[in-house]
């Protein structure tokens, strides 16, 4: 029979299991009862930020909704202060940018037709005895009390358009300094078919941009631009001059079908890509000088109607001028053709130079036509020089052209 001492120590240890027991499970309840708090309020923190989330997304689409309104109106200071609106909120919300760009883009593609320069007239003071007069504009209504906008408010509203999309798509300021407006490099636009006045992208990166078949009025500014993907202006039309001087195409360059009426100014653009300038119309004088073509250069049947240039002008893959026509000067002193220069069936209406330039691989003037001098002095011809069927209406001048050993099959030099 234990002692009575051991009893009692036994009773004690009983007693210390218990109250340990009792320990544990208090802490067990109390760890649960902080864990279960600590969910309620990420649940109540979680709840709280989808509820200012939900605010602020049904605050931004409020906001974005009057704006594209205010576009509708017949007003311009309210079309103005639509598209103020909408600069502002992209500004705030870079996830909402693309769309508004998108929303600018389909208003500058609206249907216009930029007005003269001439004022709107002053409405007639005589007015018919019953009040009404035939020649004053109605809505589709028939209400004819709302006033005739003067065509030149919409310039200045398309004017105040373009002039977001260029703030907002340079990446640096003047002083070469990083711009806080710049919205970044993947936004694109489509301004297909768009009429855009007096357009200034200066110094602009754009990533895809397309102006296919755009009217562009007055002067067109690209110069320093930075296309980082595809530039699309085929069957664009430039009214006035074209300036996009040192401007870089990453990717394929498409000016395809364009026509330019004022100076097409490309010197110093670096193509990247390929330069499509197939069936391109130049009425005015065209400078592509110290221009490189990293790939293909097509200039097929394009028209040059005045003074082109592609003095000191690197074409690394194949240049392609077949068919074109040359109404003016053409000017290729210099040039370094390290691919094939394919000019079969091209007409040289002007004086034809080549002074110096270098054809590291084939020179091909099968079939083209010289109708004035023809200047070869100082060529490089590394690869075959072909001049079959080739016409030489003027001076034909190899004076000093070099044949590193190839074959040649052209013109007996022609002294002046």
């Amino acid at each position: 029979m234990p002692a009575v001492g051991d009893r009692v120590e036994r009773a004690k240890l009983r007693v210390e299991s218990i109250r340990t027991g009792l320990t544990i499970g208090a802490s067990v309840t109390a760890a649960f009862a902080l864990l279960l708090a600590f969910r309620r309020q990420q649940l109540a923190e979680r709840t709280q930020q989808a509820t200012e989330y939900d605010a602020g997304e049904k605050r931004v689409t409020e906001l974005y909704v009057k704006a594209a309104d205010q576009l509708g109106s017949d007003k311009a200071p309210v079309r103005l202060a639509g598209l103020y609106a909408l600069e502002r909120l992209a500004q705030d919300n870079p996830a909402h940018r693309q769309s508004i760009v998108e929303v600018i883009c389909a208003y500058l593609r609206m249907p216009y037709t930029p007005p003269n320069d001439q004022p709107t007239p002053e409405p007639d003071d005589q007015q018919p005895a019953d009040g009404f007069d035939p020649a004053a504009p109605t809505d589709a209504t028939g209400d004819s009390d709302k006033p005739a906008v003067d065509p030149r408010e919409e310039r200045q509203v398309r004017l105040a358009a373009q002039r977001i999309l260029g703030r907002h798509l340079r990446p640096t300021t003047p002083e070469e300094q990083p711009d806080p407006l710049y919205w970044g490099t993947k936004v694109t636009l489509d301004l297909t078919e768009a009429v855009l006045v007096d357009l200034d992208f200066t110094r602009c990166h754009l990533h895809n941009a397309t102006f296919t078949k755009t009217h562009f009025t007055g002067s067109t500014r690209f110069g320093g631009a930075t296309f980082s993907s595809f530039a699309g202006f085929d069957r664009a039309m430039f009214s006035g001059n074209a300036w996009f001087g040192e401007a870089a195409f990453s990717g394929a360059a498409l000016f395809s079908g364009a026509t330019f009426s004022g100076d097409a100014w490309f010197g110093e653009a670096a193509f990247s890509g390929d330069a499509l300038f197939g069936e391109a119309a130049f009425s005015d004088a065209a400078l592509f000088d110290k221009a490189t073509f990293s790939r293909f250069a097509v200039f097929g049947e394009a028209t040059f109607s005045s003074f082109v240039g592609f003095g000191k002008a690197t074409f690394s893959g194949p240049a392609l001028f077949g068919k074109a026509t040359f109404n003016g000067d053409a000017w290729f002193g210099e040039a370094a053709f390290s691919g094939a220069g394919f000019f079969g069936k091209a007409t040289f209406n002007g004086d034809a130079t080549f002074g110096k330039a270098a054809f590291s691989d084939a020179a091909w003037f099968d079939e083209a036509t010289f109708n004035d001098a023809a200047w070869f002095d100082e060529a490089t011809f590394n690869g075959t020089a072909r001049f079959e069927g080739a016409t030489f209406n003027g001076t034909a001048r190899f004076e000093g052209a070099t044949l590193a050993g190839a074959r040649y099959d052209g013109p007996e030099p022609v002294a002046e």
